[in-house]
């Protein structure tokens, strides 16, 4: 089953060093994954002050600058994995770098026939 794993932390929670330990770590845990066929995507994300948000009303598109929401911790990136059940998951949730100072929320990904093939 493919798995969403969200991380969720506050954008100013590391320095600039940390950061890129963090992104060494997350491409190793990436390799590690893969070696194992259970890698999919991963990807860290721009600054929340980068977002545009565009919503479709009565048929009129709104964009706005910014995040959809304005919360404590932003959306910072994400891994799309095969997992065997929601335990394994969260075992791979756990290793996530961000999961030490974040959160990971993981979501099962629902498969929707008619998408084209990656």
């Amino acid at each position: 089953m493919k798995y969403l794993l969200l991380i969720y932390m506050d954008e100013n929670a590391l320095s600039e060093t940390e950061r890129e330990k963090c992104y060494v770590e997350s491409a190793q845990l990436a390799q590690q994954l893969s070696s194992k066929g259970q890698y999919l995507a991963t990807a860290p994300l721009h600054p929340v002050a980068t977002a545009t948000s565009v919503r479709v009303r009565e048929g009129n598109s709104l964009v706005t600058d910014g995040p959809f929401a304005e919360t404590r911790e932003q959306l910072g990136g994400f891994f799309l994995i095969n997992a065997q059940d929601l335990d394994e998951a969260i075992a791979i949730a756990a290793q996530i770098p961000g999961a030490r100072v974040g959160t990971v929320e993981i979501r099962p990904v629902l498969e929707v026939s008619g998408l084209p093939e990656p």
